[in-house]
């Protein structure tokens, strides 16, 4: 059982980080998944009727993941954090991207409540995960493009196992590896924020919809959250 860690350093410069880690065993992506499509409809439905729209730069949620992308060197509008990117798509097109259930039901949560989200497929991760610093020599294949070798800038902020790193830019983008698809059956779901202290509520709220998605549609769901005070779980 592999282990999720928030390095020392990272919890050093982001103390108010809070993350709800969510394990889902004997996920059945192939079946319908009608909570989902509901959750995605209503939020297409709000936009379009103008009762709803997604949180932008200009909401403090956001802008506290951009301050946190420029203190490690990234140009937060060049690479967004992964719901400010899925909130502008949003606007933009009118609808929700439709990659597979368990994929779209945290997309759904994540725009929901202004918080980035995101999931590995355990089977595929290699030994436990660390968010850490990243110290330039690792390697990184993005997600779609699996010719493709990067490696992340000395500082930037990665979720990294023992093979490489799984997300850059802290949550930009999530490597091909250890993509969630429909055949994922043990999948570690993941919904952040850096300013626990504000958004702490709408953490734990996003936690337990997620928590209602998945739950018909898996074995168990656990649920844990990972901290400067709480540094180190099993998953």
């Amino acid at each position: 059982m592999p282990r999720l860690r928030l390095d020392p350093a990272v919890a050093h410069a982001f103390p108010d980080t809070r993350i709800a880690v969510l394990t889902a065993t004997g996920l059945r992506g192939q079946e319908p998944w009608p909570g989902t499509d509901a959750a995605l409809a209503e939020l297409e439905r709000g936009l379009a009727d103008g009762s709803r729209r997604p949180a932008d730069e200009t909401d403090p949620r956001i802008e506290a993941w951009h301050a946190a992308y420029r203190s490690f060197g990234t140009n937060p509008r060049r690479s967004r954090p992964s719901v400010d990117a899925l909130g502008r798509r949003l606007v933009k097109r009118g609808t929700l991207p439709r990659i597979g259930p368990a994929v779209d039901s945290y997309n759904a949560v994540s725009v929901r409540h202004g918080l980035p989200a995101g999931a590995f497929d355990l089977d595929r991760v290699i030994g436990d995960i660390t968010i850490r610093h990243a110290d330039g020599g690792e390697a990184f294949t993005p997600l779609g493009e699996p010719g493709t070798v990067e490696h992340p800038a000395p500082g930037e902020v990665v979720y990294a196992d023992g093979d490489g790193v799984l997300t850059r830019h802290w949550n930009h983008r999530d490597a091909h590896r250890t993509r969630v698809t429909e055949e994922s059956a043990r999948v570690l779901f993941l919904l952040e924020t850096v300013r626990a202290t504000r958004d702490g509520h709408l953490l734990d709220a996003a936690a337990e919809e997620l928590r209602g998605l998945l739950d018909p549609h898996a074995d168990r769901v656990g649920v844990q959250f990972l901290g400067p005070e709480h540094p180190d779980v099993l998953v």
